[in-house]
């Protein structure tokens, strides 16, 4: 039989974390963070401390107090004992969002992390490319390391790149039974809005589990989720584990839907135009490329999308080449013909400057891309703003100064605001579209079924039991109860 632990998840969107039993094997399906519960205590500038290891996040019930599941430098940096043995055996990865990966970082690395290939790529992006805390996802960079000094005694820190271990990164095939412990998993991808995003199926000799993950019907791949259908039925499971973030909702927006509307709205528009959808949603940006194509316009995307359409190169999406790569001013600012620096009793003009002063400016990673031949910078989007459909989230606003737009659209297709943060910044978005007199159009397509959707995929799975996960709806899957399927609301466990 197996037995079940919630240590996240329950009637909160997000923050999956759920240890599953059977026997002597332990698994936790998704690892991820709880945004609700983390917003309570934390804020952009008020973040867990890492020289406290994992006891910040302990303290507010951001991650379980469990022996033998967490990383060796914070524990013992932290006085705390490090057990030889992992205390589970390892981790399903439904998918990147880090309302489901993001505690990844706090892991031991010799703890296994079973996920999609596209979900290794994300994760690959993510600490590649961020500059914050706590994204050690691929490899666990050892922190608190010292050694010896060189023309004297003591010691001096050693940089946590130059003591790092790679994880257990076990990539699993789609629709490939795989033996793990005692149990028999299957992987099976489903439409989300990020690559990779997958639902397991588990067995052992007397028992069967679904866990779905995030899921919808109605985005670019509606196929795979229907054939998650497919296969559910035919294992009969006796558990389901189900997300239900849009229980309230009948029906969807699809991703067909986003692309007409927007077409239409910009088709014969001639001025500026601002995008903004989330930035490692690789459908919405094929969405928005295929706009570009038939507008007549051209894609700008930033460095991080950039060097992720590179690692997804060949899979379906645009090339690198077939977008333009936005490149912003950053330290000293000298990609452009308005900048100088000092030298010699005079201000040079950027162009006269040496490229490897300018490239000091990039982050590594970066650095690749700047010599790209379609790379762009605010002078070309301000002087043909009609030429280009200009990628802008909240942290790229600043690039409006620079870019001058006289008037225009900017076209928000992303999740309303939810909570009280998401609300503060959606005013400061109000405010910078009103002082640059840019008129904002809502448009998006979830990344999640609606309840409507998922009671019917329940009823043609037909399990025994269903655990709501991922919802702050639980009671709307109670009229499963009428289908003699048992709904059971676990407790959250710390």
């Amino acid at each position: 039989m197996f037995n079940l632990d919630f240590f996240g998840g329950v009637n909160e969107i997000g923050g999956n974390k759920i240890l599953l039993h059977h026997d002597d094997s332990k698994y936790f399906l998704d690892f991820g963070m709880s945004f609700s519960q983390a917003n309570k205590y934390f804020s952009e500038f008020l973040q867990p401390r890492k020289t406290n290891g994992v006891l910040d996040f302990i303290e507010f019930g951001l991650l379980p107090k469990m022996k033998g599941i967490y990383r060796e430098d914070y524990m013992k940096h932290s006085g705390l004992p490090y057990d030889r043995q992992p205390g589970v055996d390892g981790v399903f990865l439904s998918h990147a969002h880090m309302d489901h990966s993001a505690y990844i970082n706090h892991l031991r690395y010799d703890i296994p992390i079973y996920l999609s290939e596209e979900t290794y790529l994300i994760l690959k992006l993510i600490e590649d490319t961020s500059r914050v805390s706590f994204t050690d996802l691929i490899n666990l960079k050892t922190d608190f390391q010292l050694t010896p000094r060189k023309r004297m005694d003591g010691y001096k820190r050693l940089p946590r790149n130059h003591c790092q271990k790679k994880r257990k990164i076990k990539m699993m095939k789609p629709y490939k039974y795989y033996e793990v412990g005692d149990l028999k998993v299957k992987m099976v991808p489903v439409d989300h809005s990020l690559p990779g995003a997958n639902a397991y199926l588990v067995e052992t000799d007397d028992n069967s589990l679904v866990y779905t993950g995030d899921f919808r019907f109605h985005g670019r791949k509606p196929k795979l989720s229907q054939k998650l259908v497919k296969a559910c039925q035919k294992l009969n499971p006796h558990i389901m584990i189900c997300e239900g973030t849009r229980m309230l909702d009948s029906d969807s927006v699809s991703e067909k839907d986003v692309q007409q509307i927007i077409s239409t709205k910009i088709r014969d528009y001639k001025g500026f135009v601002a995008i903004n959808y989330p930035i490692r949603d690789l459908d919405r940006l094929l969405t928005f490329y295929n706009i570009a194509q038939e507008v007549g316009r051209e894609l700008v995307v930033n460095l991080k999308q950039a060097y992720m359409l590179n690692l997804f190169k060949g899979k379906g999406y645009p090339d690198i080449s077939d977008v333009a790569i936005y490149v912003p001013r950053k330290g000293w600012g000298l990609i452009d013909n308005e900048s100088y620096a000092f030298y010699q009793d005079q201000w040079i003009c950027s162009p006269k400057i040496d490229e490897y002063q300018i490239h000091f400016d990039y982050n590594r990673w970066e650095r690749d891309l700047l010599n790209q031949e379609n790379t762009i910078n605010y002078t070309h989007i301000r002087e043909n703003p009609a030429q280009y459909l200009f990628r802008c989230d909240f942290f790229e606003l600043k690039e409006l100064i620079d870019i001058k737009p006289e008037k225009g659209l900017y076209i928000r297709s992303m999740t309303e605001p939810f909570d009280e943060e998401t609300f503060i910044d959606y005013k400061k978005v109000l405010n910078w579209l009103e002082h640059f007199n840019l008129k904002m159009f809502q448009v998006h397509a979830s990344g999640h079924a609606s309840g409507k959707e998922i009671l019917e995929m329940i009823r043609e799975i037909n399990p025994e039991k269903v655990y709501p996960v991922h919802t702050l709806s639980s009671s709307s899957f109670q009229e499963l109860e009428e289908n003699d399927i048992e709904v059971i609301i676990p407790p959250l466990k710390k």
